[in-house]
């Protein structure tokens, strides 16, 4: 894995992370990206679809930074 990857790893989760993680269906994962990023846009942030911020994903879902 090169600098990049395992850089972008660390920033952003993808929709299989969020339905390990939570234990829902892989379509309420993309679900919940959506609106966090739905969040994030409107706050000015650029979002990548399919993927959302890991830190901002573990403040909204398990209220922690």
């Amino acid at each position: 894995m090169d600098a990049q990857n395992k850089s972008e790893k660390n920033l952003f989760i993808t929709a299989a992370e969020v339905s390990a993680l939570m234990g829902v269906s892989k379509a309420y994962a993309y679900r919940i990206i959506k609106k966090l990023n739905d969040e994030l846009e409107s706050k000015g942030y650029l979002v990548i679809a399919g993927k959302t911020s890991l830190k901002y994903f573990n403040e909204r879902i398990y209220g922690k930074e």
